[in-house]
């Protein structure tokens, strides 16, 4: 363990952090997500949730500020419906580690498959909640 690293961000991770540059994005895919498929590089995180994952990155790195969405969501397919805690839960992680962020982008599912094809890695998380995936956008340390 290193003191001030959560214990949920194991060394994959911190090290995809560490190489992110700004602007890169990472996706956190539930436990049904085809990282593998969409992935240039894939870890995982298999047993975790997103919010406590989430908390960890965000502790860690902040948002980009410079753009209108610096995190994004899976929307549902029609006719079916999302979890509306999944993204309360998410929200309010957000709200504590970078108040003031934009509300999350709702992506259909091929468009959102088609920006976690650029995303600079892919985290595959124990996470259970339908379309409980998303991305963020790593920005600059503010001076």
């Amino acid at each position: 363990m290193l003191i001030g690293i959560p214990p949920v961000i194991g060394p994959e991770l911190l090290n995809i952090l560490y190489r992110m540059g700004h602007g890169d994005e990472l996706v956190l895919g539930d436990a049904f997500f085809c990282g593998e498929t969409f992935g240039k590089r894939v870890i995982r995180a298999d047993g975790v949730g997103i919010p406590p994952l989430l908390e960890g990155i965000l502790a860690l790195i902040n948002l980009d500020s410079f753009v209108q969405d610096p995190l994004a969501i899976m929307e549902p397919e029609p006719g079916d419906s999302l979890d509306p805690l999944m993204e309360a839960r998410y929200r309010a992680v957000v709200d504590r580690r970078w108040p003031g962020t934009p509300a999350f982008r709702r992506m259909e599912r091929f468009a959102f498959y088609e920006r976690a094809k650029n995303a600079f890695a892919v985290v595959m998380t124990g996470e259970t909640v339908k379309y409980g995936n998303i991305i963020v956008k790593k920005g600059v340390i503010p001076l």
